[in-house]
């Protein structure tokens, strides 16, 4: 099949809901080929107009929390009981050894992964900071072209920052363990800052009390904290993805945010602002690639590295050397 007709025909597949060309989709967008990402941008850009109607919403936490079961009660409770198409992009910790995910978010979300109205990507992080993939927003992109009513993504949630995933959803979730305590679990204030609404999760059994207390403890909190949006006071609720309890709460609060910020014109505002500064990184991106491509700063970059290491040179005046080189082309 040429270039031509594998892009028509995976346009085609994704514009009517086929999971497998979505899949391929995302698989050659994340390709490191030039001519298979290539493929996948082309296949994007046809796409692009039928995206953007999806509600998207990005969900954080700490490891241990239960993201991936949280996930996967939120995504039931869509499909089975509202009759949405709901995407997730798993984002997993990438193997230091092959690059690929180590967890494999389709083993912990068996149930949903079966569901007709569901797709389930896991892909690896790949040291991005933030916790999400490289390519999640051409992802997410494409599951909004095809159709899924509703994108989750979910990061690794391990510390860095989450500004990365906030500044490409509407909705940023961050869940909680039960038993805050005085130090509120050290999340930093600059997370709280940017959630649009906070879950203690399981908050069920023995825990519940516990859970109960956090709740009150994050909502005093975040009464110290100016609100990101005039139009959206930041909810502290309580769920449990074993029992099913606060499931259906936590989705009617991402309804009720956006509800609110359309109304504003602050939704718009921010998509836009999105996508501006989404522009931006990939032109950051390209520049880099560009500048380690280029013949005469690849040729120094070993002694460079090698003379820092062995403090025969500053690091300041090593890249002022190869920035030289590049802009001597």
């Amino acid at each position: 099949m040429t270039t031509a007709a594998s892009r028509e025909s995976l346009v085609a597949g994704v514009r009517a809901g086929d999971r497998r060309s979505v899949a391929k989709t995302i698989t050659l967008l994340e390709s490191a080929r030039a001519d298979r990402a290539a493929l996948g941008q082309a296949v994007l850009e046809d796409l692009v107009a039928s995206a953007g109607s999806a509600v998207r919403v990005g969900i954080t936490g700490s490891p241990g929390v239960g993201k991936s079961s949280f996930i996967e009660a939120l995504g039931l409770h869509l499909v089975e009981t509202r009759g949405e198409r709901v995407a997730v992009l798993a984002v997993d910790p990438s193997s230091p050894v092959t690059g690929g995910s180590i967890l494999g978010d389709k083993t912990r979300m068996e149930r949903l992964s079966q569901a007709e109205s569901a797709f389930i990507r896991p892909s690896p992080s790949g040291g991005s900071l933030g916790g999400v993939a490289a390519r999640t927003r051409e992802a997410m992109l494409v599951c909004e072209a095809a159709g899924f009513s509703v994108v989750l993504i979910e990061t690794v949630g391990i510390g860095q920052s989450e500004v990365s995933v906030a500044s490409m959803v509407d909705f940023f979730l961050v869940l909680l363990q039960p038993g805050a305590g005085d130090e509120l679990q050290g999340i930093k204030k600059g997370v709280l800052e940017l959630a649009d609404g906070l879950v203690v999760h399981k908050a069920d059994g023995e825990q519940r009390a516990a859970a109960l207390r956090t709740r009150s403890e994050y909502a005093h909190a975040l009464e110290l904290l100016r609100p990101a949006s005039p139009s959206w006071k930041v909810p502290v609720l309580a769920a449990s993805a074993r029992t099913g309890d606060g499931i259906s709460g936590v989705w009617e609060s991402v309804r009720a945010h956006r509800e609110a910020l359309s109304a504003s014109g602050e939704l718009d505002g921010r998509r836009r602002e999105q996508a501006r500064a989404w522009m931006w990184s990939l032109v950051d991106e390209g520049l880099r690639a560009a500048f380690r491509a280029h013949p005469a700063v690849s040729a120094a970059i070993p002694a460079l590295e090698a003379e820092v290491e062995a403090q025969k040179s500053t690091p300041a005046a090593a890249a002022r050397r190869l920035l030289g080189s590049f802009l001597e082309m």
